[in-house]
């Protein structure tokens, strides 16, 4: 009997549409392709043209990903798009090996017109793609698995970027002149004081998401536990054009549901961060206010002065407003579960600084009458967008500006 292959499915972009590509990565691999993109496959240390050309010649299609940014500028996707011509030339007559994929309107290079495109942003865009994805894939012989019959499989698991944050200390809460400012701001007095004192903490090696969990990480989980969906879904499906945000209207439980899902199917110990672990990762080792720095720039978060008006693409900000580390979106957009505990007082948090992980506030078997810790403020208020807040709500609590990333201590990892 023949080995049956799934296609092989090369995505070309521009590193502007990097945030809208991954998603539709992350789309192709759940429903059975085998797509392949730089900054999923690329291994430290590896020759990028060499590894280019060779994922080019070894693609059954090629899926030119098209934007008004990726056909004016002069970046390293022109010349992927050279050498997926290249092996275009040696196709035989009629077969389909590039796709032009507009991610909006936009014109189509000269040099690809030849070829029908696809229109990604339109609702029937990836039903079209997949169409003739599947077209192509029967006609070669590489056969995709049904997405039902990988419900309970690895090769539909999705698992998420991480970023690796090495032992050592940092400065966690707020300065009394940083909090003076942030009353100026317009913070409440109050909350001010659950970020001081600012104090020296020493972690261990761990690692955490870049990201937050995205609507499309999320959906992975839900169809392969049939677990109940966040209440802005239908079903097991995320709002359309979502599928790169943030999850959100997800609980405390339901964060720490995922996480052990995740454990079981990496083979690592997947858990949420802790409160200690969240804001070094925010912020470097200096105590910074902001992951950038000390000033605060509409521009560089996803607050209400950013005028974006909803959650939007994880990773939008980056490189250039992401922590010292790398990590992503660690103020605005949404608000942040951790693992520790705040108290059973909305208003008066019992476990304060300075931080002391042996006092029983990392206790993750404490009732639903215990609050936990919210990390990085949200979409709605730029005085809340930063690196020190803390904020808690109860675990049973979901609402639509609260979302969570993951974490695993090094010395733990399977």
């Amino acid at each position: 009997m023949a080995e049956t292959r799934k296609l092989k499915v090369f995505l070309c972009r521009s590193k502007d549409d990097k945030p809208k590509v991954r998603d539709l990565y992350h789309r192709l691999v759940a429903d059975g392709f085998d797509a392949w993109l730089d900054e999923e496959k690329l291994m430290p240390g590896q020759d990028l043209d060499l590894e280019i050309q060779r994922a080019v010649h070894e693609a059954n299609v090629v899926v030119v990903c098209l934007s008004n940014r990726s056909i004016t500028k002069a970046e390293y996707v022109q010349k992927e798009i050279r050498f997926a011509l290249d092996v275009a030339d040696e196709q035989p007559e009629g077969a389909t090996f590039i796709i032009p994929a507009r991610l909006e309107e936009c014109e189509v290079p000269i040099r690809l017109s030849k070829w029908h495109w696809v229109d990604l942003f339109r609702d029937i865009g990836y039903e079209r793609l997949e169409t003739a994805l599947t077209y192509q894939a029967n006609k070669t012989g590489n056969l995709l698995i049904p997405a039902s019959h990988l419900q309970n499989t690895l090769a539909n698991f999705i698992e998420p970027q991480m970023v690796n944050i090495l032992a050592g200390k940092f400065l966690m809460g707020s300065t009394e002149e940083q909090s003076a400012k942030a009353i100026r701001d317009g913070l409440d007095r109050n909350r001010v004081e659950w970020e001081q004192p600012q104090h020296t903490i020493e972690l261990s090696e761990y690692s955490v998401g870049k990201y937050p969990i995205t609507n499309r990480e999320y959906q992975v989980f839900l169809r392969d536990t049939k677990f109940r969906p966040p209440n802005d879904w239908e079903s097991d499906q995320f709002p359309t054009e979502k599928g790169n945000h943030p999850v959100i209207n997800v609980s405390w439980n339901d964060a720490n549901t995922y996480c052990k899902w995740l454990s079981e199917k990496s083979g690592k110990y997947y858990r949420l961060p802790t409160e200690a672990e969240w804001q070094k990762a925010a912020r470097g080792e200096h105590g910074h206010v902001y992951p950038w720095g000390n000033d605060f720039f509409s521009k560089k978060a996803n607050t209400d002065q950013a005028k974006i008006g909803n959650t939007y693409d994880v990773g939008k900000f980056s490189p250039q407003r992401d922590s010292p580390y790398g990590c992503a979106d660690m103020v605005g957009n949404v608000w942040e579960w951790t693992s520790s505990l705040w108290g059973k007082n909305p208003r008066n948090p019992s476990f304060k600084y300075p931080y002391n992980a042996n006092d029983g506030r990392e206790d993750l078997n404490a009732g639903n009458d215990f609050l936990r810790v919210l990390c990085g403020g949200s979409l709605l208020n730029p005085t809340d967008a930063h690196c020190a807040i803390r904020f808690g709500r109860y675990p049973y609590f979901s609402d639509s500006y609260i979302g969570f990333r993951v974490a695993f201590l090094r010395l733990v990892e399977g």
